[in-house]
């Protein structure tokens, strides 16, 4: 796992951001100061990750809870293949996910994924591993990479509030498309994922009503 970066480490990084990219700074002039979201690793937190979506917060944690204790408090990829589909279910789990929970701990069992030596492979590399697993997609892949190993420079851009966040930055139309949003994050390496913090941090605050754009999002 890689050392994510300090408090001062962020604010060092979102200075830099906005000096390679002006139209951050305004974001970066709204948003309080943050800490880097850190998540358990390996198996257990990509399950997590895969569990969290989809659905409240306060939902995910509560089947969050279920699968910790009926999984006897340890989430294992040998605990969670010996307890069966409609048991998994049985803890707040759809039957994708609980189907999800089965593949993501074969494939590390099976050895398709070694979560220990993941750090090694570069990003490029670890999501196309991670995205090998049915149930994993780009998205997942690449804020597990972020929130779960701490990489420095992984921009989700197929997210849609970092899309939106992007759109106002750029006082455009239009979100970019997944495409445009990745080309466009090309000008904050190596701090992508700082920059993804900052627009996350920007777009909680407009929708919580903390911050007023100068042309309110629709």
């Amino acid at each position: 796992m890689q050392t994510p970066y300090w408090l001062d480490d962020i604010e060092a990084a979102r200075r830099m951001v906005v000096e390679l990219d002006p139209g951050l700074a305004r974001a970066h002039e709204q948003t309080p100061a943050f800490e880097w979201r850190r998540r358990v690793g390996g198996f257990e937190g990509l399950f997590h990750m895969i569990i969290d979506q989809q659905v409240s917060l306060a939902s995910a944690a509560a089947i969050w809870a279920r699968v910790e204790a009926g999984l006897g408090g340890e989430v294992t990829p040998e605990r969670t293949l010996a307890t069966d589909i409609e048991t998994l279910r049985s803890f707040g789990l759809s039957i994708q996910k609980a189907t999800y929970g089965h593949e993501i701990a074969r494939a590390q069992v099976e050895g398709r994924i070694d979560f220990d030596h993941l750090e090694s492979l570069s990003d490029e590399a670890a999501v196309a591993r991670l995205t090998a697993i049915k149930g994993v997609g780009k998205w997942t892949a690449e804020t597990f990479l972020m929130f779960c190993e701490g990489r420095r420079d992984v921009f989700p851009a197929g997210d849609i509030a970092l899309q939106e966040a992007m759109r106002w930055a750029d006082a455009a139309t239009t979100r970019p498309r997944e495409k445009e949003a990745g080309l466009r994050a090309e000008i904050w390496r190596p701090h992508r994922s700082v920059a993804a913090h900052l627009l996350w941090g920007w777009y909680g605050a407009v929708r919580r009503g903390e911050v007023a754009l100068e042309e309110p999002p629709p």
